[in-house]
């Protein structure tokens, strides 16, 4: 009896060091990899990650045709990623970033609110990312948010001169890789971005080409040193570590070295991760915006309700009720449909006829009823005016998810 006491306490301290086991998340974007080239190229690392949780095509630039049509860019790319919404609120449309909508929280501004105690951190290239998109140590972005920033290095012509090539921002890379690899490992910060450039330069000058796969390759190899941090950290400290890898854009059909349009080579990307318990809502063919929320599930870290209601982005992790949304009105009859995620209960439905939250404010949402979740619709006669922008939030079980409904004049 003493041999089976001292055997459950073992078991239950085991289930307790699970149960409380710090969580950390690591956000590794490379720029410009479509999800064809990426998956024709030899990516050992990307492939582990995969193998632990899983991969899957994604897509970039919002609703094709769509109020959330998002530039298929590289700053709109990355803000979509950190913020969980489309161009139609965060207001990045280029890499100018000339008037981002900080009403729209980015991940770090979410954790820095809820959870100051976490350390966030910063491995980039582009000082743009932390400055501007991120707007660390903006009052109107949340004052400063960023605890460990590696980055603007394309502006130190001494530590890496500038040449003829781009392999300098190879170099970089490298030097960014290092520091994250390095700081993951010794002081594990709560939430991490990475962003590497070179293989986006290579697509630019080449397209299509052997210096590309070359350049996938070389991410690949920097992935993979960030990854075994990871590892290190997992296996030496019991913490849970989420990783997620994307991209922010893909590339012209004809030679690949463009993009910025609406082609289906140019929206599609993809995502890898480590995650486990992943929902239906990844096996969707899933937008980029799902990282955020996916992140601050995994640290548990909830946003403010205002916040969280303009979210376009959904977790990828554990139960989901519904995703998808799309809103439709004809003849003064308004039709919300969805894509049903686990089974069971209802959806809630809210409208707003304001979108007073642009600017700083709250919208007044009011209640139009309920549908059961399996039935995938929700239908209501209304009287809605021309011109006007409505923004519905449906609420399910175990998550909600909004669409707007922009009507013409």
């Amino acid at each position: 009896m003493k041999h089976l006491k001292v055997l459950m306490s073992a078991v239950l301290l085991v289930f307790a060091m699970s149960v409380h086991a710090q969580r950390k998340a690591v956000m590794i974007l490379i720029d410009g990899v479509p999800a064809d080239v990426l998956e024709q190229v030899s990516t050992p690392a990307i492939d582990e990650i995969a193998a632990v949780g899983g991969y899957t095509r994604a897509y970039q630039g919002g609703g094709k045709d769509m109020y959330s049509q998002t530039p298929t860019i590289s700053a709109p790319g990355y803000m979509n990623m950190i913020t969980g919404v489309w161009g139609n609120k965060h207001n990045v449309w280029g890499n100018g970033v000339k008037n981002p909508n900080y009403n729209y929280w980015n991940v770090f501004h979410v954790v820095k609110a809820q959870a100051p105690e976490k350390k966030t951190a910063i491995f980039s290239t582009w000082l743009d990312n932390r400055t501007k998109l991120i707007g660390d140590g903006k009052a109107e972005a949340g004052g400063k948010i960023m605890d460990i920033a590696y980055d603007g290095y394309e502006l130190d012509t001494v530590q890496f001169p500038h040449g003829n090539s781009r392999i300098f921002i190879y170099n970089i890379d490298e030097f960014v890789t290092d520091k994250a690899a390095e700081t993951i490992k010794a002081d594990a910060p709560d939430v991490s971005w990475v962003y590497l450039e070179y293989t986006d330069d290579m697509g630019h000058a080449f397209g299509d080409s052997p210096q590309m796969i070359d350049a996938v390759e070389k991410a690949d190899a920097q992935i993979g040193r960030i990854w075994e941090a990871i590892k290190y950290r997992q296996e030496q400290f019991g913490e849970e570590w989420l990783l997620t890898v994307t991209t922010d854009h893909g590339r012209t059909e004809s030679n690949g070295k463009g993009h910025g349009g609406q082609s289906e080579r140019e929206r599609t990307t993809w995502a890898a991760t480590n995650a486990q318990n992943l929902n239906a809502r990844f096996e969707s063919t899933p937008p980029v915006v799902d990282i955020m929320p996916t992140v601050l599930k995994h640290l548990n870290v909830e946003m403010p309700k205002e916040v969280a209601q303009e979210v376009d982005g959904v977790s990828w992790l554990g139960d989901v009720s519904l995703f998808g949304a799309v809103a439709n009105y004809e003849n003064g009859k308004l039709t919300l449909s969805w894509s049903q995620g686990s089974a069971g209960g209802n959806v809630t439905v809210y409208m707003a006829a304001t979108n007073n939250f642009k600017t700083g404010g709250k919208d007044d949402y009011k209640k139009l009823g309920k549908a059961k979740l399996a039935e995938g619709t929700f239908t209501k006669s209304v009287q809605l005016e021309k011109g006007g922008t409505y923004k519905f939030l449906l609420e399910g079980k175990h998550n909600s998810t909004n669409v707007w409904l922009v009507l013409d004049k």
